[in-house]
């Protein structure tokens, strides 16, 4: 498997349609969950979710990065300045660690078929990338602790697991919970 990795901006917009499918990922969220009230997304999920994701592409904003088998997208990577996730703000569990500003990855979305491939870290690495040609700093990501020899169902895994941002070169800097680690990269 030979990955390419392209931003999403409006030309591909059909390219992360096609990998969300009908149900936007995951019950509608179309990666709305973080940058929403948790009012606005319930009220929104499904196809509203799909059209404001597809108004941030289209203003310009780049939301994330695509990965692509051949011609075909098969993950995807959430990756802007945390400011762009009011939702984090409001979370006590991933609060800011300090004040310094950072960029977040906050979805991790693999099509079925390519799970448990380093789809994951790879994105994560261009995600790091992008963030560091954008000017960021710092990078940090939010992923949940699966426990002591289990598996977690991919439905909870979107935020990515631990293993993933240590391969991509994330340490954990703060736990507020035994199973979300804050992982944070230094790009300078």
């Amino acid at each position: 498997m030979e990955l390419s990795f392209f931003p999403l901006t409006a030309r591909r917009w059909d390219d992360f349609e096609a990998l969300f499918g009908e149900r936007g990922a995951c019950g509608g969220c179309w990666c709305m969950l973080w940058r929403l009230s948790r009012k606005e997304f319930e009220s929104q999920k499904g196809e509203a979710n799909r059209l404001a994701m597809k108004n941030v592409v289209e203003s310009g904003e780049v939301p994330g990065i695509l990965a692509f088998d051949g011609t075909k997208a098969v993950g995807w990577c959430a990756v802007a300045p945390r400011r762009c996730y009011t939702a984090l703000s409001r979370s006590r569990i991933l609060k800011p660690v300090d004040g310094r500003p950072c960029w977040s990855v906050s979805c991790l979305f693999i099509d079925k078929a390519y799970r448990k491939k380093g789809v994951s870290t790879e994105l994560l690495r261009q995600a790091v990338e992008y963030a560091r040609s954008r000017g960021a700093e710092l990078i940090e990501g939010y992923p949940v602790e699966p426990g002591s020899g289990k598996n977690i169902p991919p439905a909870f895994a979107w935020t990515g697991i631990p293993s993933a941002f240590i391969r991509a070169g994330f340490k954990e800097v703060a736990r507020r919970s035994p199973t979300r680690p804050i992982m944070r990269m230094e790009l300078r």
